[in-house]
């Protein structure tokens, strides 16, 4: 009886011990949540950055500079698409080894993860339907404005409106203005750009900022972060960065503008 008592013990504690998820560390020095693989997450809805091909794998500029990056670093590269707005603690708790999702490098993030040199720039811009005649941040003051949840773009609403209407992708934020819904949304400007293109009846009008994208480690994986940003700077100069670039936008998002 006593030793069944104790394999029952031992049965529970590789249950909790499985259940919070062990790092591997690797000869380099960093630590996977396993072995020889590079996993990383992306929300699947934020086309073209990352979204569901035919066959339900995720594609797009965000997994491409992933496999990229986990091929320099000699990694299989793993994807998992998860909510955007949930994603960041994915990486805090050790579910993923990294954020690969278009996140916005902030303070407020900075709190949570430590964030890759940027790997492309963008900005928000305001997209309203051809009609309507918001153009400046002003002009929505007491507007219904949605924007996708987790982002940063509710914050540039502060003290214009209360009326945020938070959505789980920029592209259906966007879907939905197009079919009458809100008075405006705020999104990162080649989101909508790619949106227009797509057919949504939509039109930009100002941009807010310009802003950094970097890839998100947790704190405690210092090594890992390196590395990234080691692979990062490597993919710049053989050109492989503006090649993934140029494939999904025509043009070279990963060099900061006016540089």
């Amino acid at each position: 009886m006593k030793h069944c008592f104790k394999g029952l013990l031992f049965l529970v504690f590789m249950i909790v011990l499985t259940a919070c998820g062990g790092k591997v560390t690797t000869s380099n020095g960093y630590e996977l949540v396993e072995k020889e693989k590079f996993i990383f997450a992306a929300s699947g809805e934020f086309k073209p950055f990352s979204y569901m091909d035919k066959d339900g794998k995720m594609i797009g500029f965000d997994i491409e500079v992933g496999e990229a990056i986990a091929k320099e670093l000699g990694l299989e590269p793993v994807q998992k698409k998860f909510k955007f707005g949930s994603i960041v603690e994915g990486v805090k708790s050790g579910r993923f080894d990294a954020a690969i999702a278009s996140h916005t490098i902030t303070e407020e993030r900075l709190k949570e993860v430590n964030f890759s040199t940027p790997y492309y720039y963008s900005g928000a811009q305001i997209f309203v339907r051809p009609d309507d005649p918001f153009k400046t941040l002003d002009d929505l003051k007491d507007k219904e404005v949605a924007v996708s949840r987790g982002s940063t773009f509710a914050n540039i609403l502060s003290g214009v409106t209360d009326n945020i209407i938070l959505l789980d992708s920029d592209v259906t934020a966007l879907e939905a203005l197009s079919k009458g819904k809100h008075d405006a949304v705020i999104t990162d400007f080649i989101t909508g750009k790619e949106a227009i293109g797509s057919g949504m009846k939509i039109e930009g009008r100002d941009m807010l900022e310009q802003s950094e994208q970097g890839i998100g480690v947790a704190k405690d994986n210092k090594v890992l972060i390196e590395k990234i940003n080691e692979a990062l700077e490597t993919l710049r100069k053989n050109g492989t960065l503006k090649e993934i670039s140029v494939k999904y936008f025509g043009e070279d998002i990963t060099v900061q503008p006016g540089s």
